[in-house]
């Protein structure tokens, strides 16, 4: 084998075993900082990351979602029963 078949054989590795960490990985490794939007705040909530709601209003990640209506919207559309 040459060495740019081994070179394509470690980045495949790498990438299967980047992968199969982001399936593992906890929810509450996330933040809110790092949610883009609204709908990925809400996801991340309902996928168990508690610390997104921390005054318990039921709007996770404030700095995405802005009103109870918006995120009720998205947990419906998802199917998440997160009270």
């Amino acid at each position: 084998m040459n060495a740019g078949g081994t070179d394509m054989k470690f980045v495949r590795v790498g990438l299967a075993l980047a992968g199969m960490i982001a399936l593992i990985a906890p929810a509450h490794a996330r933040s809110c900082k790092a949610a883009s939007s609204c709908r990925e705040a809400v996801e991340m909530w309902c996928n168990g990351y508690s610390g997104a709601d921390r005054d318990n209003d039921g709007i996770p990640c404030e700095n995405v979602c802005r009103t109870k209506a918006q995120v009720d919207r998205i947990k419906a559309e998802i199917g998440c029963d997160h009270r």
